[in-house]
């Protein structure tokens, strides 16, 4: 083998001293090849440090399947987005299928990037929180199937696993409401971001409903944002008694304000998504939690169902949200 070239299948065939069929059959996964044989093989390949070519591979089956899907989600290090990844990969692990993940940052040409370096790499589906308002690219990078979660896409078909956020909104704060609050504040995420947009639209119907007039801060992007933006509502004459927050970053960045106001055990605050420690905080914090684990197995169980050439128009699958009481949403307003 010459110079730092890529060793190839001949190289190990030679070294194995086998036939390149055989070197194939075991690169492959074939299991008719004799032990003796595979094993020369085997060690050859890690003498040599082969690794096999995926479009090679791809072209050889008769599906042209990678055994391999890309994952865009916002932020993998979100504890949302981290268990929506751990729920996919484990249903792929059960089909011997790998995972490309990424993070989008809510910025559309990431996902754009994100979505043709995976097709470009042949997988075989692609699952996709968008951050973008048209996700039309996808139908100029590969015609392979798509399914999108937390969020719907738009602009190309693709089934769509979605939370009851209008719904999980509107309870939050029409507990909040049960509770003697009237004065209610929103701390929110982008409004271009579809599920905000969605949970904001609950907390105005529940506030409609028990006609009260809404105080609403959006395009909190960090939970410093929402830290300062929580400062400033304590600023004002007429404070108010609950918080209601959209997502959990936002909550910790609340959190964090109340504390250092000492106002944590005397204002409600009710957050959309659930996050690690939130039971062990004084007070625990009461949340709208998703069910990131469902979301991410039904999503991958969707997609693996279309690449396994499931037909039909695309579907929508609805995880409901559920209302969990640890304390701090249940603080009642202080007494005039």
């Amino acid at each position: 083998m010459a110079g730092d070239s890529r060793p190839t299948m001949n190289d190990v065939a030679r070294t194995a001293g086998v036939s390149l069929k055989t070197v194939s059959r075991v690169v492959n996964g074939e299991t008719t090849v004799a032990p003796d044989l595979a094993a020369r093989v085997q060690a050859a390949v890690e003498m040599l440090n082969y690794r096999p070519h995926i479009g090679a591979s791809m072209l050889r089956r008769n599906d042209r399947r990678t055994s391999t899907i890309g994952v865009l989600l916002e932020d993998v290090g979100n504890p949302f987005s981290a268990a929506l990844h751990r729920a996919i990969e484990d249903e792929a692990r059960l089909r011997g299928v790998q995972v490309l993940i990424g993070s989008v940052d809510e910025d559309p040409q990431r996902e754009r990037e994100l979505a043709g370096a995976f097709t470009q790499r042949h997988a075989d589906g692609l699952i996709i929180a968008p951050s973008g308002p048209d996700q039309s690219h996808l139908g100029s990078v590969s015609d392979i199937p798509v399914v999108y979660v937390d969020r719907p896409g738009c602009g190309h078909d693709g089934d769509a696993v979605l939370a009851t956020n209008v719904s999980g909104a509107r309870d939050a704060v029409r507990h909040l409401v049960a509770g003697g609050h009237r004065r209610i504040a929103y701390l929110g995420d982008d409004a271009r971001i579809a599920t905000a947009r969605e949970r904001h639209r609950g907390f105005l119907a529940a506030l409609t409903g028990a006609a009260l007039s809404p105080h609403s801060v959006r395009r909190l992007r960090h939970w410093s944002l929402a830290e300062s933006a929580t400062l400033g509502l304590f600023d004002r004459p007429d404070p108010p008694t609950a918080l209601f927050t959209s997502q959990n970053l936002i909550t910790i960045g609340a959190f964090r304000a109340l504390r250092r106001l000492h106002l944590h055990t005397r204002v409600a605050l009710v957050g959309f998504d659930d996050f690690p420690l939130a039971d062990l905080l004084q007070p625990a914090v009461t949340v709208v939690a998703q069910d990131p684990t469902t979301m991410g197995r039904t999503a991958a169980r969707a997609l693996f169902e279309r690449i396994g050439g499931a037909d039909g128009p695309p579907r929508e699958f609805w995880i409901p949200t559920k209302l969990i009481e640890r304390g701090s949403g249940e603080i009642p307003p202080a007494a005039a």
